[in-house]
This record gives C-alpha cells, structure tokens and sequence, in this order.
C-alpha cells in the first residue's frame, strides 16, 4: 500500500500529458489559417458512406463540387460552383442551388497530417482530408 499514492501521481500525470496531447491535436483554425490551409486546394468530406466528397477551394473566392462520378451523391447537381469566404474565425460558403442556396459557416479544427473536422453553424459535423 506504500506504493499507492505514487502510482496514483504517475496515473494522473499520466492523464494529464494524453489531455494535452489531443487538445493539442485538435487546434482550432483562426480565419488566416483556414485561408492559408484551403486556398487552392481541394477539400475531401467524409462521408457515412465511406465516399470522399471533392470540392475545389479556389484561390479566387470560387468553390467547386463535383459528384458527377459519385452515385451516392444523386440528391445534388452533379457540379455546381459557389462563393467562399473567410468571416472572422469562420470557412463560410454558399452553393446557388446546394442546400438550397443557403450559406453556412463551418469552423475549422486541425487534426495533423492534412486532416480537419468541422462544425457547421446548424451543428453538422464531420471530418476531411486537405489535399490531392
């Protein structure tokens, strides 16, 4: 029993150094960030249907979508081009006819090696690979 409050010292140091680990992980993008990480390239969303969703983030503000080649993606136009911004700490976007034209703002987390997750402003979220 002389060895326990030790070895409950070393847990909690434990503990506290894998919370660090993953909060350091999940970095929280700021707006220059977001811009800096997507301008320019292409943003693949995960899918529950284990189907990468491509979309071009160009560097002149333009979003591009394509699911031509995606049957899962049927409920869509098969290409569309909408608007991108950078609004305060936010990746924000509107589609002409996706999701009804709506626009909806997402923030941004770094998960490392070129992976993201997201939160959209209605509470969706998910994850996404920067890059070819």
């Amino acid at each position: 029993m002389a060895n326990a409050a030790p070895t409950r010292l070393s847990m909690l140091a434990l503990f506290t150094l894998c919370l660090t680990a993953g909060a350091a992980a999940a970095e929280e993008l700021d707006g220059p960030k977001i811009k800096k990480l997507i301008a320019g390239e292409t943003v693949r969303l995960n899918t529950p249907f284990g189907i990468a969703l491509p979309l071009r983030y160009r560097t002149d503000g333009i979003v591009v979508g394509d699911v031509s080649g995606i049957s899962a993606a049927r409920m869509f136009a098969p290409k569309e081009e909408g608007r991108w911004w950078i609004e305060e700490n936010s990746l924000c976007q509107k589609w002409p006819s996706w999701y009804n034209g709506r626009q909806f703002c997402f923030k941004i987390k770094w998960l490392g090696e070129r992976r993201i997750s997201w939160l959209r402003d209605d509470g969706a979220k998910g994850t996404a690979r920067v890059g070819d």
